[in-house]
């Protein structure tokens, strides 16, 4: 059976933060993911978690000034310093929360300097991460949402994690980036599921609820089971209507 994890950060935002962990598990779920949880103390999440008996599937490391354009540091050589300061402030909170996922955002970065300084920065993430039993995911991202940013494709995606050659670096397969980007998404599952650490899912093309968009989002979820990937499945879409509303496709694979 698939398993789903609510993203916090798109999902319940209806409620305050803290709230939101009651109404994931309410609504059903046992896991969440969050963007960014940093604005909140480690322990009053790892207690909310508890509580409601939720696991924390992903975090992302901290991605620098969002107000300013950041999306992420890994590729920026300039921000090396920042980038192990991000790495480690994610750690604590994965420590914390019991998180055993870690995306790690590229940046807004082109050309060879700004890939070799993300390779090497993977290298760092994936070799302090080892030792706490964590998997640190890549993410691409299409560039009609996030313009300039250098993790742009599947193909280079899987190069880099081949390049890195870390056991616990994994592709991050989001099927609506992947839909933007290359379309193609069941036979996109069949050849990286080897390399997928984390799977998230949000229809196309305006990014809200699974079965309202272009995509037949009942055959990806199938496909996803038939191919027996066991991790979980982040909710990271807008909610047209409202979360709860929104929820009815869940319950036929719940």
């Amino acid at each position: 059976m698939l398993k789903f994890a609510a993203n916090i950060s798109w999902l319940f935002q209806e409620w305050d933060f803290f709230d939101r962990f009651a109404a994931a598990a309410d609504a059903g779920f046992s896991a969440v993911e969050c963007l960014f949880p940093y604005d909140h103390d480690a322990d009053a999440i790892a207690r909310h978690l508890a509580r409601y008996r939720l696991a924390m599937a992903l975090i992302n490391l901290p991605p620098g000034d969002l107000a300013k354009g950041e999306r992420g540091l890994a590729a920026l050589p300039e921000r090396r310093g920042d980038f192990r300061a991000a790495l480690d402030a994610a750690l604590r909170y994965a420590e914390a929360t019991g998180t055993n996922c870690l995306h790690v955002m590229a940046g807004i970065a082109e050309g060879p300097a700004a890939l070799a300084n993300y390779k090497d920065s993977l290298v760092l993430a994936c070799e302090v991460a080892a030792a706490h039993g964590i998997i640190v995911t890549i993410e691409p991202l299409n560039r009609r949402d996030v313009p300039g940013y250098l993790l742009n494709d599947f193909e280079l995606a899987q190069q880099v994690i081949a390049d890195v050659n870390r056991p616990n670096l994994k592709l991050q397969f989001d099927i609506y980036h992947r839909q933007v980007l290359r379309g193609d998404v069941i036979r996109g599952l069949g050849a990286l599921m080897p390399i997928t650490g984390h799977i998230q899912i949000a229809s196309v093309p305006d990014r809200a609820e699974p079965m309202t968009g272009e995509l037949d989002d009942r055959m990806v979820l199938k496909t996803i089971e038939r191919l027996g990937y066991d991790g979980f499945i982040g909710c990271e879409y807008r909610p047209a209507a409202g979360t709860l509303a929104g929820l009815g496709w869940l319950r036929e694979f719940s």
